[in-house]
């Protein structure tokens, strides 16, 4: 983007949320013989996009009336996502699945500290904004930031293996009495230095996966929580409900919380024997206090843009608490 007003960002999955309704009574009244095979054929689907280095897909059973299903799709351009979307649909158990709801977003860390030095250095070196050699040291820089092994790691990171998980969509105010895109770059930074500082205290706790959505949705960015005790989401968010950031300038969309669950155990879910489980999931441990290193985190622990509600980490990185 190249202005010195407008955080930049990295950009990595494209990622697809479908939210589902089960006729489950529909499905019981299946022949065993029938329901299994449309299990078998599913699951087999499910565990080829697993299996992908060029994507990921997360199935998870939801709580409440708004949805009964959610799958996560991480792909690498929006035509996989078409064709992942279409390839679902003509499985034998889309029949029994009745969509209710999705979310189209990519994955993305947001630079807001790293502009603001990037900017600055390219004055110091007294280039003229946006002469051929400033755009192409400009460019250069980001570059070395997408290469760095840590951000190429984070943006292509597989869905995150903890059990619970929790999406919502969100926006920052532009609204009469307050917006957010009227402050000042150096205003908005410092709010977001302060927001992520909360997040960090999660550290551990909980993993998170920002993506942006300006342009491609309702929203302008999906947060997806996923953590091993649910308690946690709520303790997150309404702690960070008290801070600026969050207070004056943040809406929220409808929230999604369920359990995520194996490809395995899809069977178990389509049936209704059990609740689903997932296999292999990781536990996170608490670290000793102080063990975190201060880093430029998506708008939030260090002010970048792309961190709704203040959480430092992202793409697949976990929360350590400092409690």
């Amino acid at each position: 983007m190249r202005h010195p007003a407008v955080p930049e960002t990295l950009d990595g999955w494209s990622i697809l949320h479908r939210m589902f309704r089960f006729r489950r009574r529909a499905f019981d009244a299946l022949p065993a013989a029938q329901r299994f095979e449309i299990a078998d054929e599913a699951r087999s689907y499910f565990e080829i996009l697993a299996g992908s280095e060029d994507g990921d897909v997360s199935l998870a059973q939801l709580l409440g009336h708004k949805s009964d299903l959610m799958l996560t799709h991480y792909a690498k351009s929006f035509d996989t996502l078409a064709s992942v979307q279409t390839a679902f649909d003509k499985l034998a158990v889309a029949e029994y699945a009745e969509q209710l709801g999705s979310y189209v977003s990519v994955l993305e860390l947001g630079l807001y500290e790293a502009t603001a030095k990037l900017h600055a250095g390219l004055e110091e070196r007294g280039l003229k904004p946006h002469s051929q050699e400033w755009n192409q040291a400009f460019d250069a820089a980001l570059s070395e930031q997408e290469g760095a092994p840590r951000n190429a790691a984070r943006l292509w990171a597989k869905v995150p293996m903890r059990r619970y998980v929790c999406f919502y969509p969100m926006d920052k105010k532009r609204g009469e009495s307050v917006n957010w895109y009227g402050l000042s770059y150096a205003e908005r930074a410092r709010l977001m230095i302060d927001h992520g500082k909360i997040g960090r205290s999660f550290h551990g706790l909980v993993t998170q996966v920002i993506s942006g959505s300006i342009g491609f949705d309702d929203w302008e960015w999906g947060v997806d929580l996923y953590a091993d005790d649910p308690l946690v989401f709520k303790k997150l968010i309404y702690e960070m409900r008290f801070d600026e950031v969050s207070a004056r300038y943040a809406a929220f969309g409808p929230f999604y919380t369920g359990l995520q669950f194996s490809i395995s155990e899809l069977t178990r879910y389509l049936e209704g024997d059990g609740v689903p489980q997932l296999h292999g999931a990781s536990v996170q441990r608490e670290e000793p206090d102080g063990a975190s290193v201060q880093r430029e985190e998506p708008d939030g622990a260090s002010g970048q843009r792309k961190e709704p509600d203040g959480l430092p980490g992202s793409a697949g990185e976990p929360m350590r608490s400092s409690r």
